[in-house]
């Protein structure tokens, strides 16, 4: 595989190219995505018009690109939630139609929520999360959910990357990409996400308020394995001004371990 001066491979390229794509669909400017990918114009110009003659990538007239049919294609053919999204869509529509709210899915992958499924309704409030978009784990219930039920040695790898990120302790800044840049300019102490996770674990659920926007309420379950960790999570957006705890938990707690017994692990107590 051909190499250019930099020593990255074409796959490299490709792969940087493709994953600076945003998450919400939108078609952006070859110029933007070059700038994304960190690659010179001339050879995102030269990748994208390669991608599209396989229909990974869409060129729109006007210099404008977005992920193609084929692309979304082979993702869903053999997508490792894909079994995940099967088993829990109807338990998603259970907690969708009980509380009206937006419901998402999310697993875990490296320091980030990865968002596989969501459901919203017309009127609610904004949902940030967007199918296959990221957050960071400090900024989501979803991820504080996922994290708070990992492997003690996992989640003291996950602090001390928060930690060593600003050299110490205190204020630090995760990147997210997630198509939405602005969360990864929301600060995070090391100590504080600590305290976070300790509470998510005590209490069986993760909850933040105003962080993403302010005036939204995110609460999140996770779906556990016979060895109790959290393999998904199941969390709703809600208005800041509906944090009624006693009406959401027994939708998700009951949703959540109905997705676990679907995925074969014994049901577990949140």
């Amino acid at each position: 595989m051909a190499n250019s001066s930099s020593g990255d491979s074409v796959v490299d390229r490709v792969v940087r190219l493709l994953t600076a794509i945003p998450a919400d669909d939108r078609a952006v400017p070859v110029a933007d995505l070059a700038e994304r990918a960190q690659l010179p114009l001339t050879t995102a110009q030269r990748l994208v018009r390669q991608l599209a003659s396989h229909g990974l990538l869409e060129a729109i007239p006007g210099g404008t690109v977005r992920p193609g049919i084929r692309l979304w294609e082979l993702a869903n053919r053999t997508a490792p939630t894909l079994a995940l999204r099967q088993a829990a869509m109807p338990f998603m529509d259970d907690v969708h139609a009980v509380l009206h709210q937006n419901v998402n899915l999310a697993v875990l992958d490296g320091w980030e929520a990865l968002f596989v499924e969501r459901l919203s309704r017309r009127g609610s409030v904004p949902n940030r999360a967007q199918v296959a978009g990221r957050m960071p784990v400090h900024v989501s219930s979803a991820g504080l959910a996922l994290m708070a039920f990992q492997p003690k040695d996992l989640q003291a790898h996950y602090l001390g990357h928060l930690a060593a990120m600003s050299g110490s302790v205190d204020q630090v800044r995760t990147p997210v990409e997630s198509g939405h840049p602005h969360l990864a300019d929301i600060p995070a102490s090391a100590d504080h996400v600590r305290l976070l996770l300790a509470e998510a674990a005590q209490q069986g659920f993760a909850q933040l308020a105003g962080v993403v926007d302010p005036e939204t309420w995110g609460i999140a379950v996770p779906v556990l394995d016979r060895k109790r960790r959290a393999v998904a999570s199941l969390g709703v957006v809600v208005p800041l001004q509906e944090m009624r705890l006693q009406a959401l938990m027994p939708a998700l707690q009951t949703a959540a371990r109905g997705i676990a017994r679907s995925l074969g692990y014994a049901p577990g107590n949140h």
